[in-house]
Formats: C-alpha cells, sequence, structure tokens
C-alpha cells in the first residue's frame, strides 16, 4: 500500500540525506528510505473536493436494506436471522458518509461487527448482503488522508484477530479474508493514483497556458516601452526648435505607460514560473487569414473576421488567435468525415466573439468523452483573461467552440 504522493514527496532533506549516504560510499540505511516513506505516507493529505453524496449513493442504500430483508426471510440457515438483519441494515447508511468520514465509518461498522457476538453468544451475525462493507475499506484509502489510511488499516487487523482468536474465523477464513480486504485497498489506492495523476496532468496544462499567455503579454509590454523610449528621443531632438515638442512626447508617454502597466499586472498575475519570457513574436488576430486552407489534406477552413478590430489589446487578439488554432485543429483531429471548418470572428463595443464549428458527424461521442488537455487549456486562457469558451455537439451536426473576450482583456 503506497499511496502516490509517497512516492514524490519525500522532503529536500531527506532526498539531501539519501544522496549524502550515497556520495560517501555507504548504503541507504533504513532512516534514509524507510523512515521519510512512513512518514510521507502518515502525512499524506485527502483528496481535494470529495463529492458529498451523489444519486448512486441513495440508489444504493434504498437498494440495500430491502435485499437485507429479504435474506434474511429466504436464508434458512442465517443465524440469529433478527439480529444479523437489524446489524446488516443499521450499517447501510454509513454508505452516505464513506467519503466525507472514511475513517469513522470504518471504525463504527468494524466496531459494531467485533462486538455483536458479545449478543448473539459468539456466534458472527453475518448476511451476504454485508458485502458492501469492501465499499467502505475501498472508501478509506479513495478518499481518506494518509493517516486515516493507517488507523483504519490498524482497526480492521485488530477485528480480524479477534475473530480469529475467538475461534469465529479458521486460518482459511482469514486468508480468503485478507486477500478479498487487500484488493479492495489495492482498488482505492489505484483510483487515488489515477484521480492524482490526471489531476497534475490538468495543473501541468493549465501552467504551461499561463505561460503562454504571458509570453504574449511580454511582446505587448515590450511594444509599449518600446514607443515609449522612441517618443523620448524625439522630444529631445526637437525640443530645442518645437519647446512643445516636449510636451507632446509626455503625453504619449504617459498613455503608452498606462497600457505598459495594465498589461504588466496581467503578466504578473498569469506568469507563474520563474523562466525567461520567450521574445519571439506573438501571434494577432489578424494572422487568423493563415489558418485558412482549401482542404487538400483534410477538411477547408474558411476564416472569416468582421467588427472593428483596430484597436483590440494584442495579448486578447493572440488568444483569439490560439483558441482558434487549437479549435481547428481538434476538429481535424476528431471531426470523423467533416469536408468543412468554419471560423467567424466578430467584434463589437465591449466583446470579441469567436465561432469555430465544422460539419462532421454527431459529437455524441466527444461529447461524451472526458475534456481533452487543448479544450482545457482554451478555457483557461479565455478565463484567465475575463472570458468565457465553450465546447460542444452543434445545432445540426459537427462540433461548435465557442469564445467571448473582452476588448480590454481584463485578467481574472
Amino acid at each position: 500500500m503506497v499511496y502516490p504522493a509517497a512516492l514524490t514527496a519525500v522532503s529536500e532533506h531527506d532526498a539531501g540525506n539519501a544522496r549524502l549516504a550515497l556520495r560517501a560510499g555507504r548504503g541507504l540505511s533504513y532512516h534514509d528510505v524507510v523512515h521519510p516513506l512512513i512518514r510521507s505516507l502518515w502525512n499524506e493529505p485527502r483528496p481535494p473536493d470529495p463529492p458529498l453524496r451523489v444519486w448512486r449513493d441513495w440508489v444504493l442504500v434504498g437498494a440495500l436494506v430491502p435485499i437485507a430483508v429479504l435474506e434474511g426471510v429466504l436464508r434458512p440457515d442465517l443465524p440469529w436471522r433478527v439480529v444479523s438483519v437489524a446489524v446488516t441494515v443499521g450499517l447501510v447508511p454509513t454508505l452516505l458518509w464513506r467519503r466525507t468520514r472514511p475513517l469513522l465509518v470504518v471504525a463504527i461498522v468494524f466496531g459494531t461487527t467485533s462486538l455483536a457476538p458479545l449478543v448473539t453468544g459468539g456466534e458472527s451475525p453475518e448476511t451476504y448482503t454485508m458485502v458492501y462493507l469492501l465499499i467502505l475499506v475501498y472508501s478509506l484509502f479513495r478518499w481518506g488522508s494518509g493517516r486515516e489510511a493507517a488507523i483504519g488499516l490498524s482497526v480492521m487487523l485488530v477485528a480480524v484477530f479477534l475473530s480469529i482468536v475467538s475461534g469465529r474465523l479458521v486460518s482459511a477464513d482469514a486468508v480468503a479474508s485478507f486477500a478479498v480486504v487487500f484488493s479492495a485497498v489495492a482498488l482505492g489506492v489505484a483510483f487515488r493514483y489515477r484521480a492524482g495523476a490526471r489531476m497534475r496532468e490538468l495543473d501541468q496544462v493549465k501552467l504551461l497556458e499561463r505561460e503562454q499567455l504571458a509570453r504574449d503579454l511580454h511582446d505587448t509590454v515590450a511594444h509599449h516601452v518600446s514607443a515609449m523610449a522612441i517618443r523620448a528621443q524625439a522630444g529631445l531632438a526637437t525640443a530645442a526648435s518645437r519647446p512643445d515638442a516636449a510636451a507632446e512626447a509626455l503625453h504619449v508617454i504617459e498613455a503608452e505607460a498606462a497600457r505598459a502597466l495594465a498589461e504588466m499586472n496581467t503578466m504578473v498575475r498569469v506568469l507563474r514560473q520563474n523562466r525567461p519570457a520567450d521574445l519571439a513574436p506573438g501571434r494577432r488576430i489578424t494572422d487568423l487569414g493563415q489558418l485558412a486552407s482549401r482542404g487538400q489534406s483534410g477538411p477547408s477552413v474558411d476564416v472569416e473576421i468582421s467588427g472593428d478590430l483596430d484597436d483590440l489589446p494584442p495579448s486578447v487578439g493572440a488568444a483569439i488567435y490560439r483558441l482558434a488554432q487549437e479549435s481547428i485543429t481538434n476538429a481535424r483531429r476528431h471531426a470523423r468525415h467533416a469536408t468543412r471548418i468554419e471560423v467567424r470572428v466578430s467584434a463589437d463595443d465591449t466583446s470579441v466573439h469567436l465561432r469555430v464549428s465544422d460539419d462532421g458527424d454527431s459529437g455524441l461521442i466527444r461529447q461524451a468523452a472526458s475534456p481533452g488537455y487543448g479544450l482545457i487549456g482554451m478555457i483557461e486562457r479565455a478565463d484567465l483573461l475575463g472570458g468565457t469558451c465553450v465546447a460542444g455537439p452543434g445545432p445540426d451536426r459537427g462540433w461548435t467552440v465557442t469564445a467571448v473576450l473582452p476588448r480590454t482583456g481584463a485578467a481574472t
């Protein structure tokens, strides 16, 4: 049982000790390897935002109660029929708290099943329906913290040990019980690792999109600063012959400085890594025409631009280009039997609108699939600029991506 974070979350101090041990020519001791791993397991936090209750939980609870009652009525070899059914039904509601209180429900369930034989004279009031307890074991290792999982595992082992000592569980059955329980544990850890890996990949996609946006904004700031420097030089050169040139230069510099400060504020908000900015020229909305094609090696791309886009901030123009480019790439990759991709860009007094649609087959399959990293990056970029990006099946056929960005490009 190794949680994913325990494999990577060993502190720098512990990693440094391991490196020093290797450099000193000695092997890694227990303290160098096992102790940091145990500490990482113990400090493993809960997965963020576990779902409280969904409709499947209520259906499961509603189905288990009559099943337990039916088993109590029809099963002839069930010992202590009333007590067994009462314990089984009484523990069913714990399923509703298995994600938010996983350790508590495991302690309640195993404590109850361990104490119940005191009422039945040593016999275990167990029903086949109580197999749902494996869901609680799974939930403990899927949604619980590291210390909760360790404590819960100890509770389960103690309960099994007491059953063996009291004679209620023979050795052969104990081995089978351990195999089943640890299968549920392994399943919970596997799903936890899968969800954690997916979350890290999504965070990486968002981070890369923030970096790309910061690079685009860097070009904008460099443009404003260059204009300020050129205007200042021009004012100094003509100050002797035109005294009013200095005042004009100051007005221009003031306006350019205000724009540069606004773009710098945006860049600071989205920049997340201390890496040098990419000095390559950024894309502009005028570059959308380069995305058009006649469909020699795929669906044709038709680009149409309308509205007043002359004073559009470069950050918004670059974002529109990137969103359109990614939408076209996705359409070419996923739209089955598509022959045409339409890109429509329009602007009004407050917003810039982008619509990319294709005439491929029904998008039901694409809708059912989880959002790809490209779409997640598009949504992140639009959100950083204070806009929205939505993708889904078109009204008739194909797939449609719609984005709306404010003209000011105000970052959230």
